[in-house]
């Protein structure tokens, strides 16, 4: 697992993508490694997950996860089709407990303390923390960051290329997640020229900034 969290601290920014359908799978994997990004939560919000996470999974170089996994038979899915790593909104101890035990690497979403020392106390390493935005964005990392300084987080939810930065300079922050990269729209209308452009932007604004304190 620890393998896994490693290529995502080295990646730094996640695309969240809800697929609209499984013909633009390679497009979008192609795009993505073609602008520098070498991974992609695939969301189960559509009926195009499964399928399309055991496509991008085919593709050398790039790393596979599955996103809004709010149950085990979601998450036996998600591995079944070759994810690497599970990401669920919220803290379900059945998924966690699973995901552990089947060895595969889980980020549960968490936004306050308590939820934090629950997913600390099931052995989870590594914490989403969603919706970012909404619950304080980057001073609240910065206030995790003194009670928890060992533990690392993945923010996601209103996080873009304007405010990326802001967060990935913090001590704490593993990755970003954004769904900015490869929207809905531009896979359906096979828009993998502004997927790529978008995709080396970013990858290009994270680079390797200098950290700051928590």
């Amino acid at each position: 697992m620890s393998d896994v969290f490693e290529a995502l601290r080295a990646c730094r920014i996640v695309p969240v993508v809800k697929l609209p359908n499984t013909e633009c799978v390679e497009g979008l994997g192609r795009a993505l490694l073609a602008g520098g990004i070498t991974c992609v939560e695939i969301t189960f919000r559509s009926d195009a997950a499964e399928e399309g996470i055991e496509i991008l999974s085919r593709l050398p170089g790039l790393l596979v996860g599955a996103g809004t996994i709010r149950s085990v038979e979601q998450a036996r899915a998600a591995q079944r089709a070759g994810a690497r790593f599970i990401v669920s909104p919220g803290l379900r101890e059945d998924v966690v407990r699973y995901a552990l035990d089947e060895g595969i690497a889980v980020s549960p979403g968490v936004c306050t303390p308590s939820e934090v020392e629950q997913a600390l106390d099931l052995g989870v390493d590594v914490l989403k923390f969603f919706p970012a935005e909404q619950f304080g964005g980057v001073g609240t990392l910065k206030a995790f960051g003194a009670v928890y300084p060992d533990v690392p987080f993945m923010p996601t939810g209103g996080i873009h290329a304007k405010n990326m930065l802001e967060y990935l300079t913090l001590e704490n922050v593993l990755c970003c997640g954004g769904s900015w990269l490869a929207e809905a729209k531009l896979l359906s209308e096979g828009r993998f020229d502004e997927i790529e452009r978008r995709a080396r932007e970013a990858s290009q604004l994270a680079g390797s900034p200098s950290r700051t304190a928590h």
